[in-house]
C-alpha cells in the first residue's frame, strides 16, 4: 500500500495531499530514510512524522481488509512507539502554521 494512502486511512493524517505536503518538506521518514508520497509500505515498516510541532514514531501492523475503515479499527493498523510534542522554533516559514499542521 502507498504512504500517503496508509497514513489517510490509518486516520494519522486526514488528507493525503497533506501527506504530499509533509514529504515534500521532509517531515515524513519510511525506515530511517526521506519518503515519497508514493512509497510502498509493508507490515513492520517504521514511519516517523518530524514536524517542528509533534514527533510521531509508529510500526505498521496491519492493512485494511475493505476501502473504509472504522476509527476503532484505524488503530488497529499500526503502534505507537514514540509520540512527544515539539518546541515550535523558527525552522519553517509560512503564512499560517496552524493552516499548515491542522491535518496532523
Amino acid at each position: 500500500m502507498r504512504l500517503d494512502k496508509f497514513l489517510k486511512v490509518s486516520r494519522i493524517i486526514k488528507k493525503r495531499d497533506a501527506v504530499k505536503n509533509f514529504c515534500k518538506n521532509g517531515f515524513i521518514k519510511l525506515n530511517g530514510s526521506l519518503a515519497k508520497p508514493s512509497k510502498e509500505v509493508k507490515v513492520g515498516d517504521i514511519i516517523e512524522i518530524d514536524t517542528p510541532s509533534k514527533f510521531l514514531k509508529i510500526k505498521v501492523l496491519g492493512f485494511p481488509k475493505s476501502k473504509n475503515v472504522r476509527k476503532q479499527d484505524a488503530k488497529k493498523l499500526y503502534e505507537i512507539l514514540e509520540e512527544r510534542k515539539n518546541q515550535i522554533q523558527d525552522i519553517l516559514k509560512v503564512e499560517s502554521e496552524d493552516d499548515f499542521f491542522k491535518e496532523f
